[in-house]
């Protein structure tokens, strides 16, 4: 490929949890090739992630993945400026795995090493999407793993406003796909059952915790939903999984969208973006998005493929550290509960 003299490109690699990723993004915000091999057909016979074979996939992937990706981008290692790599949080071995490939291509090559948070990631994902969005804002980061609401004030600069004090909203949500018969991965399934059923027709709690917090809490609601299911069978009666679904997805929307708009007025900023996961989530894109729309807030929402663990978005955050004058040694470890902001 012909590239200018201040371009950037960086090779980044993903492989905190089940998907086997690699991309060549352009200065941060442009995706050359964004390539995901997913175990999730693999891993739904479990019912759940095996961290050990989602490991050993990754080991047989990566290779292919970043081979796949230099094609697509019609790029060479040459080309490359930076080689970047998630190094927490996520499940350590798979986090290794994609460790030790960023490392040994960045010493083979000489190329500098750019470790990346996984949930920075996630936020940097909304600068692919929108060229033109940039600090501050708030993001509400809503995955299978985290659920956190975040001041970004700036590129790199963050402040942890919120986060789950038990379970993350897209575990909740796998955990009761399993308890009314869905399977895994619960988020899409509960999404699509819920175009399906009432959300009025059960009335499951609204867990918002202290006045002035912005913590979340699942769990109870989780049990509740538990109770519920265990209590009409008890008694005899049918269960209505859409109704189920419905209802209980409405609470957890309900909580993370009052929590988000409230920490964007806090803060005094205009603009809101939603990253993870369970950001493709459609009853949440729409709450969300009538929520900001009835209170003046411009709302960042990257494509259901932006959402997902990917690494264009590792891309993208790892070139606002390169430009930064951020590096990395190839002492770089593994952080399973690395905190954003942490380094």
């Amino acid at each position: 490929m012909t590239k200018c003299k201040d371009d950037i490109l960086i090779l980044a690699i993903e492989s905190s949890c089940d998907e086997t990723a690699a991309a060549v993004v352009k200065n941060g915000r442009e995706v050359l090739s964004n390539i995901i091999s997913s175990q999730i057909d693999l891993h739904k016979l479990y019912g759940g992630v095996v961290p050990e074979i989602a490991s050993r996939k990754h080991v047989e992937n990566i290779d292919a993945v970043i081979k796949e990706a230099l094609k697509e981008s019609d790029t060479t290692f040459d080309d490359i400026d930076a080689i970047a790599v998630t190094y927490g949080p996520g499940l350590v071995g798979a986090l290794l795995v994609g460790l030790a490939e960023a490392k040994a291509l960045a010493y083979a090559l000489k190329k500098p090493l750019i470790g990346v948070h996984h949930i920075e990631g996630h936020i940097s994902a909304n600068y692919i999407q929108n060229k033109d969005f940039k600090p501050p804002y708030v993001a509400l980061v809503v995955s299978g793993g985290h659920s956190h609401l975040v001041y970004v004030e700036d590129y790199g600069k963050y402040e942890i406003m919120g986060h789950t004090r038990d379970d993350a909203a897209g575990e909740a949500y796998d955990k009761v796909a399993r308890v009314i018969g869905m399977g895994y991965p619960g988020g899409p399934k509960i999404d699509k059952a819920a175009k399906l059923g009432n959300p009025n027709a059960i009335q499951f709690p609204r867990v918002f915790l202290e006045e002035d917090s912005y913590d979340f809490s699942f769990s109870g609601l989780k049990s509740a939903v538990l109770n519920y299911v265990n209590k009409e069978k008890m008694m005899g009666n049918e269960i209505v999984p859409e109704d189920v679904a419905a209802s209980f997805q409405k609470s957890v929307v309900e909580v993370l969208v009052a929590k988000t708009i409230k920490a964007a007025k806090e803060k005094g900023v205009d603009k809101v973006a939603i990253a993870g996961g369970v950001a493709s989530n459609t009853a949440l894109r729409e709450a969300l998005t009538k929520a900001c729309e009835e209170n003046n807030i411009y709302l960042s929402i990257p494509s259901p493929i932006l959402c997902t663990d990917n690494a264009a978005m590792i891309g993208s955050a790892a070139y606002y550290e390169y430009i930064n004058g951020i590096r990395d040694g190839l002492d770089l470890n593994a952080v399973p509960g690395l905190k954003l902001g942490q380094r």
